[in-house]
Formats: structure tokens, sequence, C-alpha cells
């Protein structure tokens, strides 16, 4: 027999005695037995409600056995809730699953059997979508609402995953509703030091998931008005919501790699256009200096992201320097050869007086990503 698979939702709850009851009978008599070969359980996870919210969640465990209540010591923040909740949810309620969700209606309950069918699917990492066909922000939103979504959405998007595909395939990275299968996912992810304890944790939690390669599925999600109880969007949101992402930005490793990469580039500008200059000034051609101009730029990349932008994966040993070397100049005889068609051809059109500014044009929109490819793909990949 197949192991029965556990989804757990969490519901991290402050002052929700209006509706916490209701979300938890709707959730047992209507929602779980759509998802047919899921054992599905609740944890509420309370920070200490004084309006009674844990109270009525220890009457309806009376009712049913799948019901957990975990009740923090302190307020800390829904991030804190959710890190006490995934973290319960593996140790205590052998979880497979475990799904983010608001005890207030805001998240549609018909879409938990929705998100189980994708994870039964093979998708590692499900999430409901305000911005794809068929999901919505609740009509009711005034504008700076609508705004912070939209616009703060997009600006997420574009910190943590341009120039990658995950920039087109991630609509809504602020989504709060989400399926994520614990095993080689969750419980591997990092939530002891988290750059947020807010609703930055959201971020943190997808570029974690992300960065651990989850096939990600979105669906549709018609987030509705909150009829009761207390929001948990501080007037902070936005600004946390921004560090977080700029952090996670900056300290992840590819792009320090690239901020390195950078920095050996503008050095190598510097090199390549003093060469050019010099070689110009000697006589040659704009296009035979500028190409003479980038192999001394070659030399000083190779050296300095050797020693330095891919120091991890430093290539040492005489022989060895030797042969990539020689790699090397031959991946980068394709910027060679743009710089020469650019320069050369530049000249050619628009006179020798603007051979430092087509250089500026070669490097910044065609060696720039042909050298952050072939650098990562053939000289210092993956060992």
């Amino acid at each position: 027999m197949n192991k029965q698979k556990n989804a757990v939702v969490v519901i991290p709850t402050y002052n929700e005695s209006e509706t916490i009851g209701k979300m938890i009978d709707h959730l047992f008599s209507v929602t779980f037995p759509k998802s047919p070969g899921w054992n599905c359980k609740v944890l509420i996870v309370d920070a200490k409600s004084p309006d009674g919210t844990s109270e009525i969640v220890k009457e309806k465990q009376k009712k049913y056995s799948n019901l957990d209540l975990y009740i923090e010591e302190k307020k800390e923040g829904i991030g804190a809730a959710y890190v006490k909740g995934f973290r319960r949810a593996m140790e205590k309620l052998d979880a497979d699953v475990v799904i983010e969700f608001d005890g207030d209606f805001q998240h549609p309950p018909e879409t938990i059997p929705v998100m189980l069918g994708e994870i039964d699917k093979g998708y590692d990492y499900v999430l409901g979508s305000r911005k794809i066909q068929g999901g919505s922000n609740p009509k009711g939103w005034g504008f700076k609402r609508v705004f912070f979504s939209e616009v703060g959405g997009l600006a997420a998007r574009f910190i943590l995953f341009f120039p990658t595909k995950k920039f087109f395939s991630i609509t809504d990275p602020t989504t709060g509703l989400k399926a994520s299968r614990v095993d080689g996912f969750v419980n591997k992810m990092k939530m002891d030091n988290l750059y947020s304890r807010s609703f930055g944790y959201k971020l943190e939690f997808l570029y974690q998931m992300i960065n651990l390669d989850a096939k990600v599925k979105e669906i549709p999600l018609k987030f509705q008005l909150r009829e009761a109880g207390e929001s948990k969007i501080a007037s902070g949101t936005p600004k946390d919501i921004l560090r977080t992402t700029i952090l996670l930005r900056l300290n992840d490793p590819k792009t320090q790699s690239f901020i390195k990469f950078g920095v050996v580039g503008f050095v190598g500008y510097i090199v390549n256009a003093l060469g050019l200059e010099l070689f110009f000034r000697l006589g040659l051609s704009a296009g035979i200096a500028a190409a003479l101009g980038a192999e001394l730029s070659i030399i000083s990349n190779f050296t300095w992201n050797n020693l330095w932008t891919f120091s991890s994966k430093k290539i040492s040993g005489v022989i060895k320097i030797i042969k990539k070397f020689l790699a090397f100049n031959f991946t980068s005889a394709g910027a060679v050869i743009i710089q020469f068609i650019v320069v050369g051809l530049g000249t050619k059109f628009f006179g020798d007086q603007w051979r430092q500014v087509l250089l500026v044009i070669a490097i910044g929109f065609f060696i720039i990503p042909y050298n952050w490819l072939m650098y990562n793909k053939f000289i210092w990949k993956k060992k």
C-alpha cells in the first residue's frame, strides 16, 4: 500500500474569532472531501489573540481530530508564525505538503483541492496568482492598495528574477496562497535567520523554493475582501518587502559573482580602451587596434576572474591554467570579433572619432552577456 499523503493547511491567526470557526467547519465538511487520496489537516498558529480565537479552535478540536493548535509565546509577525507552523507540520503532523492559507475567507477554500491536484501531477510549488487569467484582486480595494499590489509585485519580480525566465513565469510573487512539497524542498529551506519575520517572508520562501529547483505551477486566485477580523498587513509592509527582495538578490551567490564579474569587466574595459588608443595612435586601423586592445583585456579578465569572481571554482596548476587560458581565448574570440565588427564598421560609417563610444556599445550590449554565458558554461563551469 502507498503511504497516505498528509497535507497540512497552516493558518496564522490574530483576533479572528468571528471567522475561524466557520473556516474550520468549511474546510473539514466541504473542502477536504474534494481531495481524495489526501489526509488533510489544519494547523492554527495563534498569536495569543485577546478575542478568544484559540478558545474557539480548542472547542472545534473536540469535533475534528485533524485540527491542531499552536499558541505562540509572543506575536512576532506572520513570517515567524509560518516558520513555527511549517516546523510543527513537519515534526508533529508528518506533512508531505504544507499550505499557506488565510483564515478569513480571503483565500477561497475551493483552491485547496486544485492545488493538491497539481501536486499530484508532479509540481512541487503551487501558487495562487491574481495576475493570470481567472485571478483577480477584490473589486472593493482602493487605489493605494491596488497600486502597491501591482507596482510592488512587478518591482519584486524585477529585483528577484530579472533577466531570468522566472521574471515572466512567476506573475504574483507576493501571493499568500501557496502549497509546498516538503521532501526535498521545505525540509531543506533555511528558516532560522530570515531577512523578514513579517510579510517579506513571502519573497524569501519563494526565492528559496525557486533556488531549490522546485517545479512551479500557478493557478488563478480570486482574492476576496476581508469581512471581519484584523488585517495582518502593517504600515511598513511595502518597505519590508522592498528591503527583503534587495537583500535576497544582493546576497545570492550568483548575483555576487555577477557583481565581481562586472568589476573585473570594468577593469578589462579600461585596459581595452587604453589598448585601443595606444595601438590606434601607433598607426593601426581602428578595427585592428580594437582587436589588440581586446586581447589585452582578455588576459586581464582571465586572471582576475580566476582569482576572484570564480574563486570557488578556481583553476590551478600550470598545465590546467594554460589549457583553460587557451580555451578562454578561444571563447573570447567572439568578443574580439564583436569589437572588430562594431568598432570597425561603426567608424567606417560614423568616423574614427566615435571609436570609444562604439567600444562602449559593443561591450555593454553584446560582449557582457556573451562573456557571462561563456564563462559559466565552458570556462568555470560547475565541477
